[in-house]
């Protein structure tokens, strides 16, 4: 089950204005032109999980999946990344479009926590992002190099889709992502009722950002890159 997004409350504020970014956040180098450069299976969803599978947990509690669950979902660490193992709930918020709106979506909002180059909310529809709960006593994400822009990997099954964090949720409940999201992942889109209830793993490169946010083909060659780098164990090297 949703629950409407923080960008619809008063601290929806705080959560838009803009946070100290690291010295030297991790660059990406821009693909090449054409249907290759969008190619999201470089690495394996078995290699990835592989990597993840042990948690160390650096959440000071846990999360609930949905409104009403009990509350067992740790955020896990590495020193490259953070990860959390959970449902998926559709996140149908910023631009309206034919699939997303206050049509199809009865807890739709106009508005994400984090807004494109050109002002405009993103594009659930269009941009593969995921949700991070909201900054608390329990996780701060903000804290662990976790940004508006940040790269993450999300699998499900046999399958990667690369993303970008482009929204917050509530402080207590994880487990969300774009309607794009779901949809490169063959995950039912519906906001309604779609979805899964288990079995998507979210993996988030610590101080990596795409900028322009919108730009998932960036994404995509940045993700590739760490997550690469994540299954071969190798730390990524600061750029000279």
């Amino acid at each position: 089950m949703r629950v409407q997004s923080l960008t619809l409350a008063a601290a929806g504020a705080a959560l838009l204005a803009p946070t100290t970014l690291p010295a030297a956040p991790v660059a990406f180098v821009r693909p090449q032109a054409g249907p290759a450069a969008l190619r999201e299976g470089d690495v394996r969803a078995a290699d990835l999980l592989a990597k993840v599978r042990d948690c160390t947990p650096v959440s000071r509690g846990r999360y609930r999946s949905d409104d009403g669950e009990r509350a067992t979902i740790p955020v896990c660490g590495t020193k490259e990344a953070v990860f959390w193992k959970a449902d998926m709930d559709i996140d149908c918020d910023g631009q309206a479009g034919a699939r997303c709106n206050a049509r199809t979506d009865p807890l739709f909002s106009s508005m994400t926590a984090f807004q494109q180059s050109d002002g405009r909310y993103l594009n659930a529809e269009q941009l593969p992002y995921i949700v991070v709960p909201a900054a608390s006593a329990r996780w701060n994400h903000r804290d662990h190099g976790v940004r508006g822009g940040s790269v993450a990997v999300v699998v499900y099954r046999d399958r990667v889709q690369y993303a970008v964090v482009g929204d917050v949720g509530p402080h207590d409940i994880i487990g969300e992502a774009s309607y794009a999201t779901a949809k490169g992942l063959g995950i039912r889109t519906d906001p309604r009722g779609g979805g899964t209830g288990a079995g998507v793993t979210y993996i988030v490169f610590k101080d990596s950002r795409v900028k322009p946010i919108e730009d998932h083909a960036a994404a995509v060659e940045t993700g590739r890159r760490l997550a690469r780098l994540f299954v071969q164990g190798a730390a990524e090297r600061p750029a000279s």
